[in-house]
């Protein structure tokens, strides 16, 4: 945990931004895998760490403003229970380190809530698991299919504008995180190699991750099949000559993530070809860095990396005709799908529980449901403290080229006849953390091989 006074001014903070009603954030619970004691890996709610840095299952903090009382419920185990569990830490020690005075049983939480204690308006975040949407109906009394309907939007600004400006103790977890993130991808490139399965390798990369502390922040991202965008590692053998696309985070034991993407050659060298994408992505990358300060939107930071990407694309012959008419219609999407970026902090997705309306725009400042522009999470102007990926990429997939083709999409723009050339090509993306400053950004912790040269270097040192 963080020291009391963070967790105390956080919770100052929110009331300030709220100024009336009573919050409540329930805890995670333990969740069965395949029957009830048999428990995925646990992991507390990200809101509710951030305002009580209490990481055990089953609590639940009510906030009430305007009677100026803070409760957390909770229960320490039983003895049969620490039958199975060992000794814990008391409740009352997690009370005290996050400055919370007033603890209850989780026996008089129902009671609380059914005998009327908040006369006022009762603040909650829409429930991304399927037990709190049932907790919540029991608790508040609402029809369960009302219950995301009615989550408080004053909670989810409020909590937005207070996560999205990360604070100096938070930037040095995000550090510790990217740092282990880049060990993973070190012994990535390192050690993929032909021969070896694709989980083997992920496997050795989760390894690091619990070795540094905490877990994964996210299902690691390991494949040869690069050209689709979340494909995690399957039993398939590296083959010599492939490229393969390793995307994956480290969290640390307090909840903060780290992203990255690499994708390196299963031999010692890149094709020339390989290279050439490779080098189209990089420079895409780079610009995009370049172009990030204060009051730019991430929209329009995007939009100039799918300019490079184009550009570089019309170099291999893929794309015709104007750069920007094509980016404006959208014929680079053929190639990048997806979003430039996101926020990065407690969550991988910074907040995407809280909905990207909130999180990634602004009133005015709508989300897009045009094809690859409704994959960008984030467009809203970049303050200093945000702190975000970068990840242009370029991804040959087949099915799709087959499906623009036979209805010879954009075609003015698009050769397909070069195009299909490609389709057994896979993808290529690159991905780093940065934190927005004052002027412009940093690169969050240490550098990690980037270039073409240094990539090989890296793989050939392993020998």
């Amino acid at each position: 945990m963080f020291s009391q006074q963070v967790y105390i001014s956080r919770r100052t903070e929110l009331k300030k931004n709220l100024k009336k009603g009573t919050v409540l954030l329930p805890g995670n619970g333990e969740s069965g895998m395949n029957f009830k004691d048999n428990w995925y890996p646990f992991r507390q709610d990200s809101t509710l760490l951030y305002y009580t840095g209490i990481n055990i299952p089953d609590v639940y903090f009510v906030l009430d403003i305007e009677n100026d009382q803070e409760i957390l419920f909770g229960n320490d185990p039983t003895p049969e229970e620490i039958v199975w569990i060992g000794p814990t830490t008391p409740l009352r020690e997690f009370a005290e380190a996050s400055g919370i005075k007033n603890i209850k049983p989780l026996s008089e939480l129902a009671d609380y809530f059914a005998k009327g204690a908040p006369t006022n308006k009762i603040h909650y975040l829409p429930p991304y698991r399927s037990e709190t949407s049932v907790k919540l109906h029991k608790l508040l009394g609402m029809p369960i299919a009302e219950v995301n309907s009615k989550c408080s939007v004053s909670l989810i600004k409020a909590v937005v504008k207070q996560r999205e400006v990360k604070q100096l103790e938070e930037v040095e977890q995000l550090r510790n995180a990217v740092n282990i993130t880049a060990q993973m991808h070190t012994y990535a490139i390192q050690n993929g190699r032909a021969g070896k399965t694709e989980k083997q390798i992920a496997g050795d990369l989760q390894a690091i991750a619990i070795g540094g502390g905490g877990n994964i922040s996210f299902p690691i991202i390991l494949t040869a099949n690069g050209q689709y965008l979340h494909n995690h590692a399957s039993e398939k053998k590296l083959i010599d000559g492939e490229l393969v696309l390793c995307d994956c985070g480290a969290e640390t034991a307090m909840g903060y993530a780290g992203d990255m993407t690499r994708t390196f050659p299963v031999s010692e060298r890149f094709t020339e070809l390989q290279k050439q994408v490779y080098n189209i992505v990089l420079d895409a990358h780079n610009t995009a860095i370049e172009a990030l300060k204060p009051g730019i939107k991430f929209l329009d930071v995007h939009l100039l990396a799918s300019s490079r990407l184009v550009e570089g694309l019309k170099g291999l012959g893929l794309i015709k005709g104007d750069t920007q008419e094509a980016v404006s219609k959208g014929a680079h999407t053929l190639f990048f799908q997806c979003g430039l970026g996101h926020m990065m902090g407690l969550d991988v997705h910074d907040m995407e529980n809280l909905g990207e309306p909130y999180v990634g725009y602004t009133d005015t400042l709508k989300k897009s449901d045009v094809f690859g522009l409704r994959s960008l999470r984030l467009g809203k102007e970049l303050q200093e403290g945000f702190v975000i990926t970068v990840e242009p990429g370029l991804y040959f997939n087949p099915y799709l080229i087959d499906a623009w083709k036979a209805e010879q999409k954009l075609s003015e723009f698009i050769n397909y006849s070069e195009v299909e050339k490609f389709k057994n090509f896979g993808g290529v993306r690159i991905e780093e953390d940065f934190l927005i400053t004052s002027t412009a950004s940093k690169l969050l912790g240490d550098p990690l091989a980037k270039t073409v040269s240094d990539v090989e270097e890296l793989i050939n040192t392993s020998k």
